[in-house]
């Protein structure tokens, strides 16, 4: 995968190259942090609260679980020398089926936080991606590249638009 994403910088740089040699116009090349563009604009600040609102009913929903296995767990080391050998092996048989129930639930609970983190935060970078393709079509660049993107290893800060892009975006919001 990450050699994949390397090919494709390589393919980029030369469609480039090429497609600047047949013109005279210097290349221009930026980046943008999209973390940072999303932790700064209004919009990406409410999705990231929301999102994180809803991590934490997530979890609330699973503490009831975590409680009765925790409580489980500390009754039967309590009490397994004084209890029966069939009735310790049937507590250990309620926990493991508690901790598969817990483990269900959470994977269900971990799906959901994907959906809801799509449906949210979706529009948003596609917003986003507009407003990267205008800032880089007013301002003469030939490439704007995303920095959480893999293959990335060095970057001038000079040619970072992050401040730009935000600028934009709250400008045009």
């Amino acid at each position: 995968m990450k050699i994949e994403k390397t090919l494709l910088l390589v393919a980029l740089g030369i469609v480039l190259g090429w497609g600047v040699a047949a013109t005279n116009d210097p290349v221009k090349i930026g980046f943008v942090d999209m973390e940072q563009v999303l932790a700064t604009v209004e919009k990406g600040k409410a999705a990231r609260e929301e999102l994180e609102r809803k991590g934490r009913e997530a979890q609330q929903r699973l503490a009831p679980m975590v409680e009765q296995l925790q409580a489980m767990e500390k009754e039967l080391q309590s009490k397994q020398f004084v209890m029966s050998e069939e009735a310790v092996k049937s507590k250990q048989l309620d926990m493991v089926e508690l901790r598969n129930r817990y483990e269900n639930k959470a994977k269900e609970e971990e799906g959901q936080f994907k959906i809801e983190q799509q449906r949210i935060l979706g529009p948003l970078v596609e917003r986003l991606s507009t407003v990267i393709k205008d800032v880089g079509r007013d301002n003469g660049f030939s490439a704007i590249l995303r920095t959480d993107t893999p293959g990335l290893e060095y970057r001038r800060e000079a040619l970072d638009v992050t401040d730009l892009v935000i600028k934009t975006y709250n400008g045009k919001g």
